[in-house]
């Protein structure tokens, strides 16, 4: 698909459950009722089949916590089966990844993407309110030990401390495991915190591991930059979505597990879908690609922004 600006459309992330397991202080607002919107197998399956004939190729299964479906290895095998699909990763807090790496890469999942702000098991239960890292350390290793790519996301902001960034990038040096520093949106409670510069995180990594030297090949679907560093066996990778906007390569969209439709990550634009009627579900989705806007509009403040936490975007 291409949108009303050029830009060629092949990147969904499907979120298919608002359901997860911690109540990270940038994602979930900590007073939230429990969600119960889940996007059944047939649903997911019904919109991957008219994405992928409208050219959408990769795929990003997203929450919540996705893997808290007990079928998310289903979800993962029945989406690689549809034809036209090339690639299909996902994002996960890694809590339940050490049983399910294994199943997931005979699954055919592509890439695993681990959301993880701090290696001290102290700060990290404060920043998840009352999550374990343990399970989530197991759940790296399993994922590396299954041959999975993996990457951590890292979101910096004020509750997080240098050397808890510096220890991030450290898992980098010893195995081929990206770890990205992602600029704080602020969307949902994330507005009521503040965020690392990036710049200010790319000079605390040379101050303390050397030059950071820019890669030229893409890893993964999104508009990250990655960085190598001399010793280190991974990459070290910014995504700064407001101090360096790459709206303008945008390639995505975004279907919440209530079956919405989003265009763009910040503002509410798109259209809610009918997975019963597969023409009328083709050209909703074409309807709303071309209305797809420009540009985020973080740095306006009059800006219509989306009222959903991250949680029930998909991130």
């Amino acid at each position: 698909m291409i949108d009303s600006f050029g830009r060629t459309i092949d990147y969904a992330r499907l979120s298919v459950t608002e359901l997860c397991n911690l109540h990270c202080v940038y994602c979930r607002p900590y007073e939230e009722s429990p969600p119960c919107h889940s996007m059944p197998l047939k649903d997911i399956t019904t919109i991957v089949e008219v994405l992928a004939k409208l050219g959408v190729t990769k795929y990003k299964i997203t929450g919540g916590e996705p893997t808290l479906r007990a079928d998310i290895v289903e979800i993962v095998s029945t989406i690689k089966a549809v034809k036209g699909v090339k690639n299909v990763t996902l994002t996960t807090n890694g809590l339940l990844l050490d049983k399910l790496s294994a199943p997931l890469g005979q699954a055919g999942l592509d890439a695993i993407n681990v959301s993880l702000d701090s290696l001290d098991p102290n700060s990290y239960r404060r920043l998840t309110r009352n999550g374990r890292l343990e399970p989530v350390l197991a759940g790296l290793e399993a994922a590396y030990n299954a041959r999975i790519p993996v990457k951590i996301n890292c979101v910096p902001h004020s509750s997080l401390t240098e050397q808890d960034l510096l220890d991030l990038a450290m898992v980098a040096k010893e195995r081929s495991i990206h770890v990205r520093f992602i600029e704080l949106m602020p969307i949902g409670p994330a507005g009521e915190l503040t965020g690392h510069a990036p710049d200010s995180i790319f000079a605390a990594i040379e101050r303390r591991f050397g030059p950071l030297t820019p890669t030229t090949l893409a890893y993964g679907n999104g508009p990250a930059s990655y960085y190598s560093l001399d010793g280190f066996k991974g990459l070290i990778g910014f995504l700064s979505a407001l101090n360096s906007c790459f709206c303008e390569r945008c390639n995505r969209i975004r279907v919440t597990s209530d079956g919405y439709l989003k265009t763009c990550l910040h503002l509410d634009k798109g259209k809610k879908l009918n997975m019963a009627d597969k023409e009328d579900l083709e050209q909703t989705i074409l309807k709303a690609v071309q209305q797809k806007p420009k540009r985020h509009l973080f740095n306006t403040p009059d800006a219509r922004a989306c009222d959903r936490p991250m949680n029930r975007i998909g991130g």
